[in-house]
């Protein structure tokens, strides 16, 4: 009986695409097309913002006047909402893989919108994640069948999940009141990682919260139950920080390499959270087990090259520690300067240029370095 049973299903899983598989295809292909852009249509809002107001990555909320912050914002939410209708017609394991294509998406219009160049590394980078994270996806089990939202909320108040939970929460809170302050304008995963530690929970309430209304459309009310408004409590609250934590990485590092961490670290911690949750290991053998440990090193190799490479070029001529700084100065004067020395975050080198004036005397413009951003203050100063 076990072996036509299994037949069965394999022919049903290998046949040709139903109607509502059909649909989940097409809304998550829509939901990463829009997240994708969403990245780079906030990053511009958030450079007009900073011209006018102080910066999301010091701390600023001006961003939350300029309306193009809000279409991406808006781009965002509308993926989102695609992403979750598209897990309501199809299975995960169909769905989740697509979420990698907003990763391209996005390096690819930060390219040649934003102008933030992605070394020929980096996109070697992108592609283990992408090519990691699907292995991990098409090896994951299948979701199980719940009737209730009270079964989910039974799943999340077991020892294990809570002992995860607990180790989320401490960690985010220790990110956000003792590292951030200290290093998150200088290390690009500590605002990913607040939102990816987040991101994990907020995954399972969304998912909870998907059965109840799948649930309560089909004639079984789960709206009354009060685990219902609480898993929409746990996401209103942990979504509302993932975005401003974004936010804050997207205005201080470089988008074609925010998109790809982010992406791997909150579907790695998401997958971790998902199978201590729903024990999704329990029925899988050995082999496909270190199948998906395979591709979470794959997903690491690519975050390390990403990560090493995120402020190189392809051009030996105009790397980092070489490439020409242009700069219009207070008196109109064009200059080309170029670093003889580059080191991490050299703020207290200072550039001292000097200028002929027409009077036969000079004068001389410190430059303040920054490396980050490789863009540099100027005072001026008459001398001679």
């Amino acid at each position: 009986m076990a072996a036509p049973a299994s037949a069965a299903a394999a022919a049903g899983r290998g046949g040709a695409m139903s109607s509502d598989n059909a649909k989940g295809l097409v809304l998550a292909l829509s939901s990463s097309a829009f997240i994708g852009a969403s990245f780079i249509v906030k990053k511009m809002g958030l450079r007009r913002a900073a011209d006018s107001g102080v910066r999301a990555g010091y701390g600023g909320f001006s961003y939350l006047m300029e309306p193009l912050w809000w279409i991406g914002m808006i781009s965002m939410i509308v993926g989102e909402i695609a992403n979750f209708a598209a897990y309501a017609f199809a299975p995960a394991i169909l769905v989740t893989p697509l979420g990698a294509l907003s990763i391209i998406i996005s390096a690819a219009l930060a390219h040649a919108i934003l102008q933030e160049k992605l070394h020929t590394f980096g996109i070697l980078g992108c592609v283990l994640c992408v090519v990691g994270s699907i292995t991990i996806v098409l090896h994951a089990p299948q979701e199980r069948d719940i009737d209730s939202v009270k079964e989910v909320w039974d799943l999340a108040t077991e020892p294990a999940f809570l002992c995860y939970a607990a180790i989320v929460v401490a960690a985010a809170l220790v990110l956000i009141y003792f590292v951030v302050p200290h290093h998150g304008q200088t290390n690009i995963m500590v605002y990913i990682g607040v939102c990816s530690l987040l991101g994990s929970l907020t995954v399972m309430s969304v998912r909870a919260l998907g059965i109840a209304l799948k649930l309560t459309f089909s004639g079984t009310n789960q709206l009354f139950y009060p685990q219902t408004w609480a898993f929409a409590l746990i996401v209103a609250t942990c979504v509302s920080t993932q975005i401003n934590y974004l936010n804050k990485a997207l205005d201080t590092f470089n988008t074609a390499v925010v998109s790809p961490i982010y992406y791997v670290m909150f579907t790695s911690l998401t997958i971790i959270a998902s199978v201590i949750m729903f024990k999704d290991w329990d029925h899988q053998n050995p082999t496909q087990i270190v199948t998906e440990m395979c591709g979470f090193l794959t997903i690491l190799s690519g975050t390390f090259l990403l990560h090493k490479t995120k402020d190189m070029t392809d051009s030996p001529g105009q790397s980092l520690s070489t490439r020409r700084l242009k700069h219009t100065s207070q008196n109109g004067f064009a200059i080309e300067v170029m670093p003889l020395k580059c080191q991490d975050y050299v703020d207290d080198e200072t550039l001292t240029l000097s200028i002929p004036k027409a009077d036969n005397g000079y004068l001389k413009e410190e430059h303040p370095l920054r490396y980050k951003d490789s863009s540099f203050t100027s005072t001026w100063h008459q001398i001679g």
